[in-house]
């Protein structure tokens, strides 16, 4: 039986004004100054929200946020390809590509096995906080919820991860570098060290915050290492979902079938078409906006259906996961720049 459209409004109107709420505030200066994105406001204002008022409404309301969890979700993954072009790859060259392919695989391998073999984890939480830890933060979480099949209160709880290791990122790469020069050991220019930043720290926004802090070079590096390792978030969505098909089918002695997240290939696409620069720059702003909103209404209606007694529950193990992920993104990441360096 097919929902009515009609019956999606009252939840859409709901997820889009926190979305507008948490764009307006991610323009303030000081939101912006701590490397806040709107999608980290929308998860938080859903959050507040969904413990507070929305019991109420939710009988109208969940049509429309339950679509704005999934099928905007899914077109705000597409979109976000307008913010790339294969161009961007050129700019960081054969080693910038080599490392952030290792320091992606190397993070969410270490938190696949740390997360399940040794902290003894829900293996979906674990893979959700090593998608957020090694690509892009809030929008890699919310992109491998679909092909893990998380629930709410664990995608809630990666991208809290990623909020609190993120932002200490953010003041510690600065602090790291000026540290480094004042003591003469440190190994990377300004541009070497914004690739570091780029292919280590976890949300866009942080990245900017962190390389801007250290010269106008180190930002303009991090931003190029950063927006190549989000380009790996599709082929990483395809590789996780043969990943997972296979276990699944190893367990029930057959083969399983692969479940592919086609809206990765959407996101693909919009790269390429985007690099063809066949659409005028002021268009594409527009659409980057649209984007934005797209992702922020997902946030919300995330937000909007997790219940802090589910966070709670979720204990210590997330965060003590993602601290020791943080710490080999500092150290191992260093050590895979300066290897790969040395090597190219």
């Amino acid at each position: 039986m097919n929902t009515p459209a009609s019956s999606r409004i009252p939840g859409l109107v709901l997820t889009a004004a926190v979305a507008a709420l948490s764009i307006w505030l991610g323009t303030l200066p000081w939101i912006q100054s701590h490397g806040i994105s709107a999608l980290t406001l929308a998860i938080v204002i859903g959050i507040v929200l969904g413990n507070s008022i929305y019991g109420r409404i939710a009988p109208r309301a969940a049509t429309g946020v339950g679509f704005s969890k999934s099928t905007l979700l899914r077109a705000g993954i597409i979109l976000y390809g307008l913010r790339l072009t294969l161009q961007d790859i050129g700019q960081v060259g054969t080693a910038g590509v080599l490392i952030d392919a290792l320091v992606l695989c190397s993070t969410f391998a270490l938190a696949w096995w740390l997360g399940t073999r040794v902290l003894g984890m829900d293996r979906n939480q674990a893979l959700l906080i090593g998608a957020g830890s090694s690509i892009c933060g809030a929008a890699a979480v919310m992109a491998a919820e679909p092909v893990v099949k998380g629930r709410a209160e664990q995608v809630a709880v990666a991208v809290a991860t990623v909020v609190v290791f993120g932002t200490v990122a953010m003041f510690l790469y600065p602090a790291i570098y000026q540290w480094g020069l004042g003591a003469g050991w440190m190994p990377l220019d300004e541009t070497g060290f914004g690739i570091f930043t780029g292919s280590t720290v976890h949300e866009v926004a942080q990245v900017v915050a962190a390389g801007r802090a250290i010269s106008p070079e180190a930002g303009d590096a991090a931003v190029i290492a950063k927006m190549v390792r989000v380009m790996m978030l599709a082929p990483f969505l395809v590789g996780l979902s043969a990943l997972l098909a296979r276990g699944k089918g190893a367990a029930k002695g057959q083969r399983s079938k692969i479940a592919i997240p086609w809206f990765a290939f959407g996101f693909v696409g919009m790269v390429a078409f985007n690099s063809l620069q066949l659409l005028p720059a002021p268009l594409v702003g527009l659409l980057v906006e649209l984007d934005t909103a797209l992702l922020a209404m997902a946030m919300a209606a995330l937000g909007l259906t997790t219940h802090v007694s589910a966070l709670r529950q979720a204990g210590a193990k997330p965060m003590l996961l993602a601290a020791l992920l943080f710490v080999w993104l500092l150290a191992g990441g260093m050590a895979i720049n300066l290897g790969i360096g040395a090597l190219l």
